[in-house]
């Protein structure tokens, strides 16, 4: 009562049921959103609790700071420090609709991208969403009301810590209960989700920050020392190559084809009784083409970037953000680097701004030759412009003769964008229609789609033209899922089936095409990821890999262990799926008999540790302490990609 006494009695009646109003506000908003906006997989009463309780400490801590300025300021203060939880909010919200993820600080420091990513944001945002602000508005409205200009009262430091206690100590009854029902909740690396769950977006964004300025620090205070764990780790995992298939593309080009969003769904899918991509539908049968059945992505919130990192490095893209953003002056042993020393020549092929993901920079660091990007697209319509770069028909159209340009043998990768969320096209250029869920991401994908496979059968005819193709080996893969979870309800009709833990885990299966001139093909239902691509494609150019530090294992060797890890925890195998700390038998759906209990917790073990090391390397940058014998060391002051190729 004492410190009460000092303060401006005006000052406390005025602000005091302003600032009450406005934590009450914030709480009931961010609770409300995150029931509402999220699928956190909220089980049980104390979990409901612990959900509705979250923004309430950080909610009343933060708002608290304004209680520290004078007359006018206060109010001012409270509103921009509402104004901005409020915006993160409603950020996390969109960035979810597509992503079903949070928003990370190195996410954020990709604005780079965000210029070319305008016209997909716009169709996340949805007319309803001005509700997110109407509290803003109010709140705004009585700050102008209260006539805050005549206050010059404030409150004494004394009479603000009881506030700071109060708000710290509901924090920290908030994490006891989150740690009782789910112990080592921040330290056992479980997905974003849980976080928010357990402890709100507000106390998600300041252990995100923790995180990030933790892992900043790895490279500063690394030593040579933290490689050779990694090395041993790598040696001690290593999959000899199939003596069947070691070398039988020796010598021969490579080209990666980027299926931009493809998962495996739309192999031999019908939409109305026809064909989504009847030319890759073909390629399954092709004799010299081996297709992967149960090939899955492994991309977290870098997408595209991650996978692209994962196939030229066998390094796992990183828990948040993008290592091509954040770690694009690392130093890397890269295919293109690998085969430098074998006379290859490597290029990019991507009509988009070559900036966009850092592109420009970390192809250096992998020692890319060469990289066309948009500039290297001149004869272009508005029609030939997809919202991510040049629509792919025409992008092939005007690869070809840089393609036939390079030096043999060449290793090159071609990035498609017409398949791309939003799945926008010219109804001129669609040969399909849409689907009929009523969802407009879902009915819109199979037209892209389409599109996409008729634009890699026009190139295969391209390189037979060429000459090239006797002498190629052609890797297609699917970077990410292009549907996410937040349409399974959609999915359900497309699939005329329940979207289980199980069947939405499946989902994350993407195409993997190997095409080899006199190879044997077939149809390969090996489990594997995009952190295997690497050794494979190196095995059966003739390349040994066993000196080189790399996760993933040779997709045909007999030594593969069949196990796929996600950045999230998650991990599936042919015995058992382990979804959200949740194990099943992935051909009934059902949970695992006990039996397997033992065994799934070690794949649970092992698949947390490999992950651990990859990013203690990317984050410690620790292949600048190590070189495998027979390896040039790539200096990216050595690559520029002006005035590529006359």
């Amino acid at each position: 009562m004492k410190n009460i006494k000092t303060m401006d009695k005006k000052t406390l009646n005025k602000f005091i049921p302003f600032f009450v109003l406005a934590v009450f506000m914030l709480w009931m908003k961010t609770y409300i959103t995150q029931k509402t906006q999220f699928s956190l997989s909220v089980d049980g009463t104390i979990q409901e609790f612990l959900l509705f309780l979250n923004p309430l400490g950080s909610a009343l801590l933060l708002l608290s700071l304004s209680l520290f300025f004078k007359g006018t300021r206060k109010y001012i203060s409270l509103l921009l420090i509402y104004m901005g939880m409020s915006f993160m909010l409603y950020a996390n919200v969109v960035y979810y609709r597509f992503f079903s993820d949070f928003l990370t600080w190195p996410t954020l420091f990709q604005t780079q991208n965000f210029g070319d990513l305008g016209g997909s944001v716009a169709t996340l945002i949805q007319p309803t969403d001005l509700l997110f602000f109407v509290d803003v508005v109010i709140l705004a409205g009585l700050v102008v009301m209260t006539k805050a200009k005549k206050e010059s009262g404030s409150f004494k430091t004394k009479a603000v810590l009881p506030v700071i206690t109060i708000a710290l100590a509901i924090s920290f009854f908030n994490l006891a209960l989150a740690e009782a029902d789910r112990p080592e909740l921040l330290t056992r690396g479980f997905d974003r989700n849980y976080i928010v769950k357990y402890l709100g977006m507000y106390n998600y964004a300041l252990y995100d920050t923790a995180e990030t300025v933790k892992s900043s620090s790895q490279r500063v205070l690394a030593d040579s020392d933290e490689v050779t764990e990694v090395l041993n780790y790598t040696k001690s995992n290593n999959a000899s190559a199939n003596e069947e298939y070691f070398g039988a593309a020796e010598g021969m080009n490579v080209v990666y084809l980027h299926l931009e969003s493809f998962q495996t769904f739309l192999m031999d899918y019908e939409l109305n009784g026809e064909e989504v991509t009847p030319f890759l539908n073909s390629m399954m049968e092709e004799q010299n083409t081996m297709y992967f059945d149960n090939f899955f992505h492994q991309t977290a919130q870098g997408k595209t970037a991650d996978a692209e990192f994962m196939l030229d490095n066998s390094l796992y893209g990183l828990p948040k953000g993008s290592a091509f953003i954040t770690k694009g002056q690392n130093t890397y042993q890269a295919a293109p680097a690998i085969l430098k020393d074998k006379g290859y020549t490597s290029a990019v092929f991507h009509g988009n701004n070559g900036t966009f993901w850092n592109r420009s920079e970390i192809y250096k660091s992998f020692g890319y030759d060469h990289f066309f990007d948009i500039e290297s697209y001149t004869d272009l319509t508005e029609q030939d412009m997809a919202e991510y770069g040049v629509m792919d028909k025409p992008f092939f159209e005007q690869s070809a003769p840089l393609l036939e340009s390079l030096p043999e043998p060449f290793y090159t990768k071609m990035i498609t964008v017409s398949h791309h969320f939003p799945y926008n096209i010219d109804q001129s250029l669609a040969t399909i229609d849409k689907g009929t869920t009523g969802d407009t991401s879902v009915d819109n994908y199979f037209q892209t789609a389409r599109y996409a496979d008729e634009a890699i059968e026009q190139f295969f005819v391209q390189l037979e033209e060429s000459g090239l193709a006797d002498n190629t080996m052609i890797v297609m893969y699917g970077d990410h899922y292009g549907i996410s979870d937040n349409h399974n309800q959609a999915m359900e009709q497309v699939l005329s089936k329940e979207i289980t833990p199980v069947e939405n885990a499946k989902l994350q299966r993407v195409p993997l095409f190997i095409h080899v001139p006199g190879m044997e093909g077939g149809i390969n239902s090996t489990y594997g990821g995009q952190i295997d691509l690497l050794p494979t494609v190196m095995h059966l150019l003739g390349v040994e890999t066993k000196n080189y530090i790399q996760f993933g294992t040779d997709l045909l060797s007999e030594d593969h262990e069949e196990l796929v890890t996600f950045r999230n925890g998650d991990y599936v195998s042919p015995e058992i799926y382990s979804i959200s700390e949740n194990f099943y038998n992935p051909e009934t759906g059902l949970p695992i008999e006990e039996s397997q209990l033992e065994q799934a917790e070690k794949f649970q073990e092992n698949g947390s540790y490999e992950m651990e090391l990859s990013d203690q390397l990317v984050n410690g940058d620790l292949l600048r302490f190590y070189t495998p014998n027979g390896f040039t060391p790539i200096d990216p002051a050595d690559y520029s990609y002006q005035g590529i190729l006359d």
